[in-house]
């Protein structure tokens, strides 16, 4: 197959080029914007044509998530305009497309772990834009499959977890929320998850991907310095209203994963597994 890959710079595009070598039956083409401008619905349709693009990964995305608050019109062009119009252009070949979305589709009121059929709420431009983005996808291309994932992290980009030993290393204190709940997604598990799809056939729908396991902020913070070696900073529980922030965020966050698994026959790690091999990779590239 001739596989499109969108958004080959950032965290899980990353993820996708260091697993691609492992399935060389496919061709693959990985674009950032100076390759292919998704929000440009001609040059879409145009490379999709040309490539004979049979399946999309959608890996771009606008996700600020506090400057999209201020920033609605082009958060709205990147998850919710261009999404729709490489759904079309896959559509018009025949194709399938797999679009990555969020946890943010909820507002995390809810108490035990959100499944695909929960009706969605988000509350927060980002949210509501990439929301719009999974319903405009499924409507132009019939082969399509949502993945909503949560608290993604690698060791490509800025994340959580970089963050965290970062600050842990130059700071004595540090205080961390402690009163949101989910569970973090190693950006390699969900490109594993992903692959397996593309190799057993796409199964439209909505599907949810994290790792095992409910943690807070606060606990993730602490599993981060523990396994990074980080001992000289005090790690201090704080509530979201000490560290007001322009977008809301879910306080229950956690994504049931029975669906995908059970489609796909896929076991996903805990947590805490994942975790371990991307610090042992970070501080060994030190």
């Amino acid at each position: 197959m001739n596989i499109l890959i969108t958004g080959c710079n950032g965290q899980l595009g990353n993820e996708m080029l260091l697993l691609e070598k492992d399935y060389s039956q496919h061709t693959w083409h990985n674009t950032d914007v100076a390759e292919l401008d998704i929000t440009n619905q001609l040059a879409v349709e145009q490379f999709v044509a040309e490539k004979k693009i049979d399946g999309i990964v959608n890996c771009a995305a606008y996700t600020a998530v506090d400057k999209a608050e201020s920033d609605n019109e082009r958060c709205t062009t990147l998850n919710t305009v261009a999404p729709a119009y490489l759904a079309a252009a896959a559509e018009k070949r025949g194709g399938w497309m797999i679009q990555i979305s969020t946890d943010y589709v909820f507002n995390g009121t809810k108490h035990t772990p959100y499944v695909e059929t929960d009706t969605p709420c988000p509350d927060s431009v980002y949210g509501s834009t990439k929301l719009a983005g999974e319903l405009g996808v499924q409507k132009f291309c019939r082969k399509a499959m949502i993945i909503r994932t949560a608290w993604l992290y690698s060791t490509f980009g800025n994340n959580f977890v970089k963050t965290m030993i970062r600050l842990g290393k130059e700071k004595e204190q540090l205080g961390v929320i402690f009163d949101q709940v989910g569970t973090p997604t190693y950006a390699r598990d969900l490109a594993r998850a992903i692959m397996t799809a593309i190799e057993k056939g796409i199964v439209p729908g909505v599907y949810h991907f994290s790792n095992e396991g409910v943690i807070s902020w606060y606990d993730f913070t602490k599993a981060i310095h523990r396994l990074a070696g980080i001992n000289t900073c005090r790690v201090k529980p704080i509530h979201t209203a000490e560290y007001p922030t322009p977008a809301h965020r879910p306080h229950f966050s956690v994504l049931d994963k029975t669906k995908i698994k059970q489609t796909y026959g896929i076991e996903i790690p805990w947590w805490e597994e994942s975790l371990k091999e991307c610090v042992d990779m970070l501080l060994n590239a030190e």
